[in-house]
């Protein structure tokens, strides 16, 4: 197995190319319309990927607002490249042992599948080569690209797709691998070191959806399939893995049927509506109340092969199901699924019958109201059974939750290509690199290594706040005058917590944090009453304030007094305990003492106070 990786990093501050600031909004001011067509390259060629884009015939719908340009409606000429974001691209370049070119010559690279006002993506090669060490392995670069981000798709119905245009031109750096990568698990771990080395230059976004990973797979017989778009880096070796069983499964049928003789689909689709009149559950009944067709396709000598083979739940029916899907369709029904409650044996009689099916044939069925559609979903059905004679087509495939794969489109070509005539080139200044190498950040190894050494920290917790992109505000927390272990458990845990409880990522000013711990160092509450804390701050929205958030949680203080004295009541009102149990009287009235007083002082000062009311309200029992 062999995989590459390409890793996005949307940067900050500012658009690609324009001055437009970078903030998603849900504030619409207005709309536009596009209907987009396919155009040839800098060869000459029509990008298949393009074509099947534009076959679908959508509108397109753009909703405009504050963070948006005449630039970003394809309305205006673009500036040049940010310079910081340039920069930025330049310091990782630098950072990957890659050489950066001379001069760098913006591209656009046509795609029209709408996430573009202008049908094309602006590109440029920033450095190539270069490469990535992990556990001692080198795994090479291919190259550093600077490119606009898409806008963002926000509803789809019938025909229609609406973007929205915030998210269109951010800057947006893709560092691509060469496919030196040998398992899924390898592939996370180069994109968590990429990541890192990211985030070590302080200037990149983050927050969900600001970095994707695109993974390129092949096992040997098989062919270079991309998984495009994966936001969870835990997710990639199941990607990785479940991809190449997909693949082990269409070399299989491949075997299985150029050892029975089977042939590519041919002829014409038949017409199965009158066959089917009757059924009234399913997408064919549900068709034929709205006065749709059912056609048919003969796959001869398929039987048997559609469904999952032994020692595998990936199919040949769902990779043609998926052809049908990607033109507009929910789906389809196949024979190897049949009889089923909506088509019994007595129905599968006249249908084969109507379709020349023999024994060892198969047959796929769609319906629907609209006859073009149909007949275009059948043609992709039947490209995708004749390919699958040849074993493992290349193709662009969207990552699923559950980290399975589902088909997108075919694999793009080098004819999307062709030169930006409205930015000249922009040549690179050795001055420029020197500055940049003379301020270089410090690599994810060598800082692990030092906040270990320099705040005692647990190697492990420093590694998670370097991979995280947190070092930085840790040692920003520490040069205040926190202490280094409340910072990194706050960083690392309390934080981490509150941003995945709900839908909306929860993001706390440097300023709050340093209150928030100056207040539980003052001694106001405990560090277990944190997350409770944090909780209040994420609900005030947009402007929390840290004294409120205490006030709401609960926490009003607590002196030592007069924890003292709740300790003392506690025992007076368990005596016959004490003297029954004497030290093991201690656990029952801890738990007793800690959810009274949790949050408000240190589980270890609630310890010593209830061990002192023991000692003191019970001299004769022992202590823990």
């Amino acid at each position: 197995m062999k995989v590459g990786l390409e890793i996005h990093q949307q940067l900050a501050p500012r658009k690609l190319h324009c001055r437009c600031p970078v903030e998603l909004t849900e504030t619409v001011q207005g709309t536009v319309e596009r209907r987009l067509r396919v155009a040839s390259g800098e060869e000459m060629g029509i990008d298949p990927a393009a074509e099947f884009q534009a076959a679908r015939e959508s509108v397109y719908r753009y909703e405009w607002g504050p963070s948006n340009c005449l630039v970003d409606l394809d309305e205006e000429p673009p500036t040049e490249l940010d310079p910081d974001a340039l920069d930025v691209a330049l310091t990782m370049a630098l950072l990957l042992h890659a050489r950066p070119v001379d001069e760098i010559e913006v591209m656009r690279k046509i795609v029209v599948d709408g996430s573009n006002t202008s049908g094309f993506q602006r590109t440029s090669l920033i450095a190539v080569g270069g490469y990535v060490e992990v556990e001692g392995r080198r795994i090479a670069l291919q190259s550093i690209c600077l490119e606009e981000d898409a806008a963002r798709k926000v509803a789809e119905t019938e025909g229609i797709v609406t973007y929205r245009l915030d998210r269109l031109g951010v800057p947006l750096i893709e560092i691509s691998t060469q496919p030196e990568m040998e398992s899924g698990e390898e592939a996370r771990r180069v994109a968590e070191e990429i990541g890192a080395l990211l985030r070590a230059t302080e200037r990149v976004r983050r927050g969900i959806g600001t970095i994707r990973e695109d993974l390129n797979v092949s096992i040997e017989g098989g062919c270079r399939v991309e998984i495009k778009g994966a936001q969870e880096l835990r997710l990639l070796p199941e990607y990785v893995e479940r991809e190449a069983a997909r693949q082990k499964m269409l070399l299989a049928v491949r075997e299985s049927l150029r050892g029975r003789g089977a042939t590519a689909p041919r002829g014409p689709p038949a017409d199965l509506t009158d066959t089917l009149q009757g059924v009234a559950t399913g997408p064919i009944g549900q068709a034929l109340r709205r006065h749709g067709q059912v056609l048919g396709l003969r796959l001869p000598g398929y039987a048997g092969l559609l469904r999952s083979l032994p020692g595998t739940t990936e199919r040949l029916g769902r990779e043609l199901a998926d052809q049908a899907r990607a033109c507009g369709l929910n789906g389809l029904l196949h024979s190897d699924e049949l009889p089923n409650p909506e088509i019994g044996e007595d129905r599968l009689r006249p249908l084969r019958e109507q379709l020349g099916v023999g024994g060892a044939d198969a047959f796929v069925l769609v319906a629907g109201t609209d006859r073009r559609l149909l007949l275009r979903a059948l043609e992709a059905v039947a490209r995708r059974a004749t390919a699958a004679l040849e074993g493992v087509p290349g193709e662009t495939r969207d990552p699923l939750p559950d980290g399975r794969s589902r088909y997108s489109r075919p694999i793009p070509g080098r004819f999307r290509m062709y030169p930006e005539t409205d930015i000249p080139p922009i040549r690179i200044d050795p001055g420029r690199l020197e500055r940049l190498r003379s301020t270089l950040p410090e690599r994810p190894a060598d800082r692990r290594a030092r906040l270990t050494r320099q705040y005692g920290l647990p190697a492990e917790i420093a590694g998670q706040l370097v991979v995280s992109g947190q070092a930085g505000l840790l040692e920003t927390l520490v040069a205040q005058g926190r202490s280094a272990a409340l910072v990194a458990r706050f960083l690392t845990q309390d934080l981490p917590a509150a941003t995945a409880a709900g839908d909306a990522a929860f993001d706390l000013s440097a300023e709050r944090m340093d209150e928030l711990l100056r207040a539980c160092e003052a001694g106001e509450f405990a560090k277990e009453g944190l997350p409770k804390i944090l909780a209040a701050l994420k609900a005030q929205g947009a402007s929390p304030d840290v004294r409120q958030a205490i006030a709401e949680a609960g926490f009003t203080g607590l002196s030592m007094e007069e924890l003292s004295r709740l300790a003392e009541a506690l025992v007076d009102r368990n005596a016959d305990l004490v003297r029954q149990r004497g030290a093991g009287a201690f656990s029952p009235l801890m738990g007793d003492l800690m959810r009274e007083v949790r949050g408000r002082r240190d589980g270890r000062e609630i310890a010593e106070a209830l061990r002192k009311a023991l000692r003191d309200r019970a001299p004769g029992a022992p202590t823990p």
